[in-house]
């Protein structure tokens, strides 16, 4: 009786060591992995804080990009081509100096210039899967972003 208590005991002091040296690995990949996904892909706007923006897949659309190599943000916010440098810890983003270059701008709205306001208050994000929300320092989503190509 003693030894079936002992092996028992062993045996569940082992799944308990075991559970716990799994479980912070597990959280730290879905940590890098939102990373990753922040910084390998094209980022089509969808929202401006809780309005929705109505995209397709033209150079009218803001986009975002983030080049892991070189920490330089680029991309549109419709009406200008966007460069500047970035950092990006687990779940914040930092912006440096954005400058914009002009070019045609065909679309009439205010968007380019909400974009903007909007990608200056950036404190945080989370990207998960096809999605990627930029929020202030209250947590606020300021923009929304899909990695799917908008459809016409």
């Amino acid at each position: 009786m003693l030894k079936n208590l002992l092996a028992v005991g062993v045996i569940g002091t082992a799944i308990l060591v075991t559970g716990c040296q799994t479980t912070p690995n597990a959280a730290a990949g879905i940590q890098a992995n939102n990373l990753s996904l922040l910084q390998s892909k094209t980022w089509y706007l969808t929202q401006i804080g809780h309005t929705e923006i109505k995209t397709t897949a033209d150079r009218n659309t803001p986009t975002l990009q983030f080049d892991q190599a070189t920490q330089r943000l680029s991309g549109s916010d419709g009406c200008n081509r966007i460069m500047g440098s970035y950092t990006a810890g687990r779940d914040t983003l930092t912006l440096g100096p954005v400058a914009s270059t002009r070019m045609a701008c065909l679309n009439n709205s205010n968007i380019d210039q909400q974009f903007n306001e909007a990608l200056a208050k950036t404190a945080n994000y989370q990207a998960y899967g096809k999605t990627l929300k930029l929020t202030d320092r209250h947590g606020n989503v300021v923009l929304q972003f899909t990695s799917e190509v908008p459809q016409q």
